[in-house]
């Protein structure tokens, strides 16, 4: 399975505009980050890339502003281990995914109920300047070490899901290619079909309104 994270700060054209074309290349699920966004702004994105989602079909994620998921009822979240431990007990009408990068973190992470996590950083990336990769035999280790699916991130290219998947992954999250290819359909398209080649969960985060 393939999740896309957006960075808008990578995108040279139209943010919505290439989001509705990822959104065409059906990833799995499309996660709004945007962390320095102010709730204003976030919010109005927020509802932008949900209508796009909602028309294509595509689940909706929002990372880290609970209020803003509140507001515009939606109900998948994926949050900092230190949110989650914050916020856990009013995330019970939301489907929630954890970002993690430790085994010990893992674990807290399933035993507090989340759907799913996301383990990173896996390979070097930019976005992660100076700071050395985790590598696959964490990614290895986290996957053996929950039963909820994992997706791993950070400098996942395509000639690396293979690996990936091989370490125990169910999928994957791509941000920076995602938001500067030249053709944001045939990319996710390609990577959609790598990603769910011996993927173990096919349920997640189910549609559920």
């Amino acid at each position: 399975m393939l999740i896309c994270v957006t960075n808008r700060k990578l995108c040279r054209d139209d943010l919505l505009q290439r989001i509705n074309r990822i959104a065409k290349g059906k990833p799995h699920a499309i996660i709004l980050r945007e962390k320095d966004l102010g709730m204003a702004e976030f919010t109005d994105l927020a509802e932008k890339i949900k209508e796009i989602c909602d028309a294509n079909r595509v689940l909706f994620i929002i990372n880290q502003k609970i209020a803003v998921a509140a507001k515009l009822k939606i109900n998948r979240v994926n949050l900092s281990m230190a949110d989650l431990l914050t916020h856990r007990s009013a995330l019970d009408n939301y489907q929630c995914g954890a970002s993690v990068h430790s085994v010990r973190e893992a674990k807290v992470a399933e035993a507090l109920g989340v759907s799913y996590m996301i383990a990173g950083h896996i390979f070097p990336t930019d976005s992660k300047k100076g700071v050395p990769p985790r590598g696959l035999s964490f990614l290895k280790e986290v996957s053996a070490a929950v039963a909820v699916p994992v997706f791993a991130i950070g400098g996942i290219t395509k000639d690396k899901v293979k690996d990936v998947l091989r370490a125990g992954a169910s999928g994957i999250c791509v941000m920076s290619e995602a938001m500067t290819c030249a053709d944001p359909v045939a990319f996710i398209r390609e990577m959609s079909v790598k990603a769910n080649r011996g993927s173990k969960n096919d349920d997640l985060c189910p549609d559920n309104g």
